[in-house]
């Protein structure tokens, strides 16, 4: 796998807040009837759906308090997602949980305020990290140790691949290119990459799809 420069990680600081100001301006413009229609994810509603993406400010904080001098057990997204996604991965044994979390906070935070988490509260708490560079290593609870870069691959790849969602249950224009480029590179790191080609190349039925759940 190529190495990830500064110039190239960094710029994942910038699609996120691209996302979310698209995310913030879709959800200025819902009215009642859209914010409770039913989205292709199972039980999750728009608002839920809003309340999962949504950013968490002190998130943020933690990070910059979980910087560590020592080397990443992790530095690339790809990486992560292969962690997650392992059979014993919190992608599933974490599912219910992550439902239940959109769920609560969908039905105790009013529309207006996820909308704000996504216009002002994220992006502000997002500027107060950006003195870190993306080679920052940062103490995490299921991966050991990983890269600031690492982490925000994720986020944008999170961030996207539910605003396909948002745009399959409410219409609307895709992701920003710029998003949508660098959620199918990193899905395809993800899988293996003799596997992925053969598969993408119509030279094997091998099931490589999908690669998250």
């Amino acid at each position: 796998m190529a190495q990830r420069t500064d110039h190239q990680n960094d710029r994942y600081r910038v699609l996120l807040a691209e996302l979310w100001a698209t995310w913030a301006e879709r959800g200025a413009a819902l009215d009642a009837e859209q914010w409770g229609r039913a989205t292709r994810l199972p039980g999750w509603s728009v608002r839920e759906l809003y309340a999962h993406v949504a950013p968490t400010p002190g998130l943020f904080t933690r990070m910059r308090e979980a910087v560590v001098d020592r080397p990443a057990t992790v530095a690339h997204g790809s990486a992560v997602l292969r962690a997650y996604n392992r059979p014993d991965g919190v992608a599933h044994t974490a599912a219910d949980l992550v439902a239940d979390d959109a769920r609560e906070l969908a039905a105790t935070v009013g529309t207006g305020a996820l909308v704000a988490r996504f216009a002002t509260e994220g992006p502000k708490a997002l500027a107060g990290i950006a003195d870190l560079a993306p080679t920052t290593v940062i103490a995490h609870p299921l991966l050991g140790t990983a890269t600031l870069g690492a982490l925000a691959e994720v986020a944008v790849m999170e961030a996207t691949v539910h605003l396909l969602d948002l745009t399959a249950a409410i219409g609307g224009p895709p992701p920003p290119d710029g998003a949508l480029q660098a959620t199918r590179v990193l899905l395809a790191e993800v899988a293996d990459p003799v596997e992925f080609i053969e598969a993408a190349a119509g030279r094997t039925r091998t099931a490589v799809l999908p690669v998250i759940r």
